[in-house]
């Protein structure tokens, strides 16, 4: 479920506001560990999604369904969050929030996560020396998720956040073509 810009901007804004409790109650591990299980909960549960997704329900029955399901389980505060959230009809941004949850403490930790396509499968130790690599470049731990594009031919792209370092064989390949065009006039 695919939350767009504007959600994962708000979504940002609820996981900062999550970190910040989290940081007040000295657990913000748990507090991941908590969010990422009710994520994966509304993602895999179809009852669950289709009653916090439906408008029929009104956001204080939905609250108190969570009150009765995480009272005894989760910090009060962490309950009032997730209460805060239904009330504010954001509740189907609850997987958004936690990926930004885990992005934040990640950036608290020193780790970048990295979107890496490679033009072939690589193995382990490919990836962990693209780990490498990409660790020594940006001065931070960079855990790499790789995907698999042929059509860049060889080489790597990577996106690390909004910055794109495009290393491919294609790109290289359009630039010498472009030089060879323009040499010739």
């Amino acid at each position: 479920m695919p939350a767009g810009v504007q959600g994962e901007s708000v979504a940002r804004n609820y996981a900062e506001a999550l970190l910040i409790l989290a940081r007040k109650a000295e657990d913000t591990t748990g507090w991941g560990t908590m969010l990422r299980q009710i994520a994966n909960a509304i993602e895999t549960d179809v009852t669950l999604f289709r009653f916090l997704e439906s408008p029929r329900i009104a956001a204080e029955q939905k609250a108190a369904v969570l009150t009765k399901a995480l009272g005894d389980r989760v910090p009060r505060l962490f309950l009032r969050f997730l209460q805060q959230l239904v009330k504010n009809r954001r509740q189907m941004l609850i997987p958004t929030v936690a990926n930004e949850y885990d992005t934040l403490l990640d950036a608290s930790a020193g780790i970048v996560h990295a979107r890496v396509t490679v033009a072939r499968e690589t193995g382990d130790d490919e990836r962990d020396e693209i780990g490498r690599r990409l660790s020594a470049i940006v001065g931070k731990t960079v855990v790499p998720h790789l995907a698999v594009d042929p059509s860049i031919l060889g080489g790597v792209v990577v996106r690390i956040g909004d910055t794109v370092m495009d290393g491919s064989l294609r790109r290289k390949l359009g630039l010498l073509r472009r030089r060879l065009g323009t040499s010739r006039t």
